[in-house]
């Protein structure tokens, strides 16, 4: 077997269910869009190393809600991840059929702590009213994440939102500012130098827009 540095140490075990999991998706990501395909040949560091670094900072087992999973991150990597400790879960909210197809493929074949809805985000809500974290890579700028994020912020005031977010960040931070009270704590990348994770908590609508707010 390949060795691959996820960035986390992990048993023999769960770096075979990676290698299950990275191989069934280049065989699906040849038929189906599940990442951009100039990132497809770069799939372990861009992809499954990148995704690891919210189960780094957050490795508890908890109660995850991913949003628009897609290809799987992060939310399938946390959810093979979550498998060392046998607890936690992770549910996938992902609207495309194709996409919640190759998602229930990945969690049988890799025993992936899972369950996978192809529902709209905005209906997710109903259907899952509890969790502990919240995490969507690639899906939407901070102030629409924190509109999705928000029914569950209301529901548990200890709710902890990991957002994958690339070079223009900051303006996104600012702009979400202009509506929205919250903590944050920027997580650097060390997959790419330019990127973060954004550790969102007490995510609060603010009652009037801050002036200038869009």
């Amino acid at each position: 077997m390949t060795s691959h540095n996820i960035g986390i140490n992990v048993s023999r075990e769960t770096l075979e269910k990676l290698e299950r999991f990275a191989s069934l998706f280049q065989k699906w990501a040849s038929t189906i869009n599940l990442v951009a395909p100039s990132t497809k040949a770069d799939l372990w560091q861009r992809h499954i190393a990148d995704s690891a670094q919210i189960f780094k900072i957050a490795p508890e087992p908890k109660h995850w809600i991913d949003l628009g999973s897609g290809g799987g991150f992060p939310g399938i990597i946390t959810a093979i991840l979550l498998t060392e400790s046998k607890q936690g879960r992770v549910d996938l909210v992902e609207s495309n059929h194709k996409k919640a197809s190759f998602l229930r493929t990945a969690i049988a074949e890799t025993g992936a702590r899972a369950a996978v809805h192809p529902i709209r985000i905005e209906e997710a809500q109903k259907k899952l009213p509890d969790c502990d974290a919240i995490s969507a890579r690639a899906l939407a700028d901070l102030s629409q994440l924190l509109v999705f994020a928000e029914p569950w912020a209301m529901r548990n005031p200890s709710l902890r939102c990991f957002f994958h977010k690339g070079r223009d960040y900051q303006a996104e931070i600012d702009k979400a500012r202009g509506r929205w009270d919250f903590d944050l704590v920027i997580h650097r990348s060390a997959i790419e130098a330019d990127s973060v994770i954004l550790e969102v908590s007490s995510v609060r609508r603010r009652s009037q827009p801050a002036q200038g707010a869009e």
